[in-house]
């Protein structure tokens, strides 16, 4: 047989085999698409008999009232507003509303899940921030807010206005953390525009401060206090040291029930009580410095809770400066008094104050010194105080 015949018949074998192996791989493929198809239909009614099998479960049957007080009782519980954190999705609301469409409707729905925000202002991309803030502020649709703010006053001030301006009406409370240069930083306006203020937490860190001249950011500060509005009730400020100029060029005192506040020298503490009349309960870390002249005598009718903390800048003897403030003051209706970190208690000052003001003082609370041995007589002189702490 000639050889030119016999691969010629060779090669038509070998094309009619690959023809019938690509027809097969056609017949292969289709099979393999089809059971693609069957394995998806397949998960896709074991995923429908499992969601019907949950929607069997109770909790999926509970009226929208009670899953919402539910949800409400998920919301992370915090004393103050210093505890508040950023949001995320790990925790309510944000994780409530990633469950499913039903739990998502229920938490959106619900305004007191978003009436507490953090808000932190970076460099960062601030307009994507921006809109998850605004979402969520949005979703409280009107109610009293209460947010955390923390930012540097070179420049980011003006990105809190603008999230904040639609919502100023609502805020009632706020923790201001504020990042603040010691020199050269314009005033902030902080507080001119928030009419429904109740209460504010102020904490100030100061670049490069000097502690014989920090009245720079202290003065420009306080000035923006005078912009506090009549329903202010409650003010605290630490990292700023309080002299009595700072005292009387800001003017929100008159109205205030409850401040927390440094102050230089006992004579601000006086000051502050003539400035804050309507006072019923003073948180004061006094520092000490130089020995001032005696104080005048004052009687503060409102004042019911006081809290003082001394911090004494250089190594001086502030026994006498404390025995002055009790010796100048009166508190006819005192019945809280916590002192700390006074190296020796005035036992016979305290007496006189205690006689002087006729106070029903029900607890004293006296730290790093010790008191039961005057128990007795404090008690003698006023019925009402009921134990002592040391």
């Amino acid at each position: 047989m000639d050889i030119s015949a016999i691969i010629i018949e060779r090669q038509h074998q070998l094309d009619a085999v690959s023809h019938n192996i690509s027809g097969l791989q056609t017949i292969m493929d289709g099979i393999q698409t089809l059971q693609q198809q069957l394995f998806e239909q397949k998960n896709g009614i074991i995923e429908s008999i499992n969601l019907h099998k949950r929607l069997i479960s109770p909790l999926w049957r509970l009226p929208t009232e009670v899953l919402s007080q539910i949800f409400y009782h998920c919301l992370p519980q915090f004393s103050d507003l210093n505890e508040l954190q950023l949001p995320s999705k790990l925790s309510a609301p944000m994780l409530l509303t990633r469950v499913c469409r039903l739990w998502r409707e229920v938490a959106v729905g619900m305004p007191n899940l978003w009436c507490m925000l953090s808000v932190e202002v970076d460099d960062r991309d601030w307009q994507p921030v921006a809109f998850c803030y605004d979402s969520w502020l949005k979703r409280a649709r009107g109610r009293s807010l209460s947010i955390r703010l923390g930012f540097h006053a070179d420049g980011h001030w003006s990105k809190i206005q603008c999230l904040l301006r639609p919502y100023v009406n609502q805020i009632s409370s706020l923790r201001v953390d504020i990042w603040y240069p010691d020199h050269d930083e314009p005033e902030l306006n902080m507080f001119a525009n928030f009419p429904a203020l109740e209460e504010i937490f102020m904490n100030v860190y100061v670049y490069h401060r000097s502690f014989t001249d920090d009245g720079d950011a202290t003065a420009r500060i306080s000035r923006s206090f005078s912009q506090l509005p009549l329903t202010l009730d409650s003010l605290a400020v630490s990292g700023l040291l309080f002299g009595s100029h700072h005292l009387s060029s800001c003017n929100p005192w008159a109205h205030l029930t409850t401040i927390k506040i440094e102050i230089w020298q006992p004579d601000g503490v006086l000051q502050l009580l003539q400035l804050a009349p309507n006072l019923s309960s003073l948180t004061v870390i006094i520092f000490f410095d130089y020995v001032q002249e005696a104080l005048e005598p004052f009687t503060h009718t409102k004042l019911q809770t006081l809290h003082i903390t001394r911090d004494c800048y250089i190594n001086t003897d502030v026994g006498p400066q404390f025995c002055d403030l009790f010796n100048a003051l009166s508190l006819p209706t005192l019945r809280a008094l916590a002192v700390h970190n006074i190296p020796k208690w005035p036992h016979e000052e305290f007496k006189a104050f205690l006689a002087r003001s006729g106070c029903p003082l029900e607890s004293l609370i006296v730290s790093d010194n010790a008191v039961i041995d005057e128990q007795a007589e404090y008690v003698a002189l006023v019925p009402s105080l009921q134990f002592v702490l040391c």
